[in-house]
């Protein structure tokens, strides 16, 4: 009796902490998030390459970059290859789950979750181009014929 209240509320615990590093994957901060656009566009890269690419927006430190990695690679967001001399760090992270996720948070804390207001709201303050226009148009008109 005793083990089986045991081996419950153990596995309670290892849910909670699964769901937890699982909602956490999702949610880089700002500086991680810039390098993993990095990486997500150009591919597998080491630190030198990503930090060059932020300089071009920013100046950021080689050893801030490099520190943000590391600490990426413990939070498992990067895989780091060090066979050779420059170690390459690749994503761990699918881009379009992460975006997904993060955009379903913001829709969820700014728009009440409506889906709805983000879009009025990004279209109020943005006029969209002719080409903008008919890509709106053309998902709209593939959501309205997707079977239910």
């Amino acid at each position: 009796m005793l083990y089986e209240i045991i081996r419950k509320a153990s596995k309670i615990e290892f849910n909670r902490l699964y769901i937890m590093s699982e909602n956490k994957k999702y949610q880089p901060t700002e500086s991680e998030l810039e390098i993993l656009q990095i990486l997500w566009l150009h591919g597998p890269s080491t630190v030198k390459f990503i930090n060059e690419k932020q300089n071009e927006e920013k100046e950021v430190g080689y050893t801030t970059t490099l520190k943000i990695m590391q600490i990426m690679a413990e939070k498992n967001m990067l895989v780091v290859n060090k066979e050779n001399k420059q170690h390459i760090y690749t994503p761990a992270l699918d881009e379009d789950v992460t975006k997904g996720k993060l955009l379903d948070g913001f829709v969820k804390k700014t728009f009440s979750g409506s889906a709805m207001k983000l879009v009025m709201q990004a279209l109020g303050n943005h006029k969209p181009s002719k080409e903008e226009l008919q890509e709106i148009k053309k998902i709209i008109k593939n959501l309205e014929n997707k079977p239910e």
